[in-house]
């Protein structure tokens, strides 16, 4: 797992052990409010949902240190609207 360290969409520091980190099964990761309040669970990239990041072992993070490269590329909601409408409301699972 890719462990990127900021919001994709608003750039929201989000270091190992989070609470507010959340990825889709692409690594795809936003903050819990991005997620909830813009993305209503639908990834803009893929159209998955997203879970809660798990928190890699601390002594695991000099052997597989978080990402060094930043990915921010705010969601353009008009060309995510066909994707939103698509998916909002369908399960994850059902997608």
């Amino acid at each position: 797992m890719e462990l990127r360290l900021n919001c994709e969409n608003c750039d929201k520091p989000l270091p190992n052990g989070s609470k507010e980190a959340m990825i889709c099964t692409f690594d795809c990761t936003f903050c819990k409010a991005c997620v909830d309040v813009i993305l209503m669970n639908v990834c803009p990239n893929c159209g998955g949902g997203f879970e809660k990041r798990p928190a890699r072992p601390k002594e695991l993070l000099e052997k597989y240190p978080p990402s060094d490269i930043k990915v921010l590329k705010p969601v353009d909601m008009a060309k995510f609207q066909d994707k939103l409408h698509k998916y909002k409301g369908v399960d994850p699972s059902k997608r």
